[in-house]
């Protein structure tokens, strides 16, 4: 403590901090903690020379702009004041640790922290109520962090929006009153909809020139075509992967996923699950999270992509998931020969999984006569295709509903630019009025943005004109498929293949083949329009299965 003759008042400094709204309700708000504090310092001649007010911030961390100003004075040589006021210590730290550090640093440079509520001396006895007071502080803190957690949670499980910004294709509305407080819940923004319904369209099927595309690619594609985001800003990668990631699109908003701390990710039983109304439907997205793992060169090493054997990276276990791979081996006549068995058995044994061994031929035969004589019949792809082709045209439709509501934002745009610009004209309106030049930028980025979402909108109705599924289209494409499959040595075509079936399931019985609607009816279109990409490697989550009718026994290894 700096040293002071007997007639120089101490010079003091106040710290006043709430962290809610509902604390400046009661008795600890701002102006409340100014009275008492300047009155405190007035009832002990101490000099008051600063106050530092820190509103909307919480005490369990020092990320606080007022706090750390305070700090950098009180530890500055000369300290500006010699004693340092608060209402109670939990205004100024809640976590007894950082208490004890700060109180220290300050003591250092002879500035004392004091209490006006919790008035303690130096003695080792006064020490120790003081930290267990802040003991106490810490964990109330902890308690009440708990408490309205919980009630976040259950406000999320109700299908309430806690706050913050909405995902892209959202926007916030009131949905009741309850007492002082508004609900509010999430709905569909129609202006940006499109634009996140465009992002899953493009990487599962691209824009009807090409292949489908990848977050870079999609990402270039919005910005090069000025499709901008909800701020009128160019996309980046992290977002595209983000809208292709989000389950928020499926009708489930996941809420709580991580520490707010750490960031660290959260055990799935402490996740809330808001329901929303869905923008995606469910097969597409787990069409999307399939293609994205296979993509991943965490998941899916490059030597599978580009390996010479027919079912490597979409051949597994139905037993334990693992990945059916390729292993050799030596006959009792000399000869080698090759076979499909579970990698979780052929690293641990029987103990890790009881999968089946199969040898690669039989397995190889199996899969691709199977799609010759069951997939690739004209009757048959019609079936499978039906339910698409109907999403496809209620897509359509939606779309053309969509293209007439921006072409009226656009023309009410229009309008009201025009009034304003009539208004200027006739001197009603002053064009330096700031409010006025504000206005007039909205309306035009509003219109700019309804032109290019009316734009994009017109050119996949557009292209979607031209993907009708005919009869014709339908032989022709099986028939091609037939023929492309199969090498001339015996072999088969991997690409081909997998344009038609991207995952097979092994198991005692049966093995599953299974393929994507989407993929299969992109193909097709591709295949009838003469490109030479009809056929491509694809993975996704493969439906286009109907029941046991689609599965076929193994034959004995």
């Amino acid at each position: 403590m700096n040293i002071q003759s007997p007639h120089v008042a101490l010079r003091a400094a106040l710290y006043l901090r709430v962290s809610t709204t509902r604390q400046a309700e009661h008795d600890v708000s701002i102006p409340d903690q100014r009275k008492q504090g300047e009155a405190w310092c007035a009832s002990r001649g101490y000099r008051l020379v600063e106050t530092f007010v820190e509103a909307g911030a919480s005490a369990t961390n020092d990320r606080r702009p007022e706090f750390q100003r305070m700090i950098e004075a009180g530890t500055s040589k000369p300290a500006p004041f010699d004693v340092l006021v608060v209402h109670s210590f939990s205004r100024f730290f809640r976590d007894h640790f950082e208490l004890e550090f700060y109180v220290r640093k300050l003591a250092k440079n002879g500035v004392k922290l004091v209490s006006i509520t919790q008035e303690m001396g130096d003695d080792p006895m006064h020490v120790m109520m003081r930290q267990i007071m802040a003991l106490f502080d810490e964990y109330q803190s902890k308690e009440n962090a708990k408490h309205v957690l919980r009630a976040m949670n259950e406000n999320a499980r109700q299908g309430f929006w806690n706050g913050a910004r909405p995902p892209i294709g959202y926007r916030i509305i009131a949905a009741e009153q309850r007492g002082s407080k508004t609900k509010k819940k999430l709905e569909i923004d129609s202006l940006h909809a499109d634009t996140v319904r465009l992002i899953y369209r493009l990487f599962l099927e691209g824009d009807g020139t090409a292949g489908p595309m990848g977050v870079k690619a999609i990402t270039n594609y919005l910005n090069e075509r000025r499709i901008f985001t909800r701020d009128g800003g160019r996309w980046g990668l992290a977002q595209i992967h983000s809208v292709l990631t989000r389950t928020t699109y499926i009708g489930e908003h996941r809420f709580n996923t991580r520490s707010h701390k750490n960031r660290e990710k959260k055990p799935e039983s402490e996740v809330a699950i808001m329901a929303v109304p869905p923008l995606i439907d469910r097969e597409t997205f787990e069409a999307v999270q399939a293609r994205l793992k296979s993509r991943n060169p965490m998941v899916t090493p490059a030597r599978i992509s580009s390996g010479p054997t027919l079912l490597t990276g979409i051949c597994f276990c139905a037993k334990c998931g693992g990945a059916m791979t390729l292993r050799t081996g030596r006959g009792s006549a000399g000869g080698t020969y090759r076979y499909y068995t579970c990698s979780t058995k052929a690293r641990q044994g029987k103990t890790g999984c009881e999968g089946r061994t199969i040898p690669m031929d039989k397995l190889d035969n199996l899969i691709v006569d199977h799609i010759e004589d069951r997939l690739l019949q004209p009757s048959r792809l019609e079936t499978i295709l039906a339910s698409i082709i109907d999403r496809r045209q209620e897509r359509t439709e939606r779309g053309r509903e969509h293209l007439a509501e921006l072409n009226r934002r656009i023309t009410e745009a229009d309008q009201r630019l025009n009034r304003l610009y009539d208004a200027i004209e006739n001197g009603v309106a002053d064009l330096d009025d700031s409010a006025l030049k504000e206005r007039i930028t909205g309306l035009k980025a509003i219109r700019e943005q309804a032109k290019a979402d009316a734009e994009r909108v017109q050119a996949a109705l557009d292209n979607a004109g031209n993907q009708a599924v005919s009869p014709e289209m339908l032989t022709a494409f099986a028939r091609t498929a037939r023929e492309r499959l199969r090498l001339r040595n015996g072999g088969y075509r991997r690409d081909h293949l997998r344009a038609l079936a991207q995952r097979v399931e092994v198991a005692d019985q049966e093995v599953r083949i299974m393929g994507s609607k989407s993929e299969l009816l992109r193909t097709l279109v591709a295949a009838a329009s003469g490109q030479t990409a009809a056929f491509g490697v694809h993975s996704s989550v493969l439906k286009w299965r109907a029941g046991e009718d689609s599965n076929s026994r193994p034959p004995d290894s």
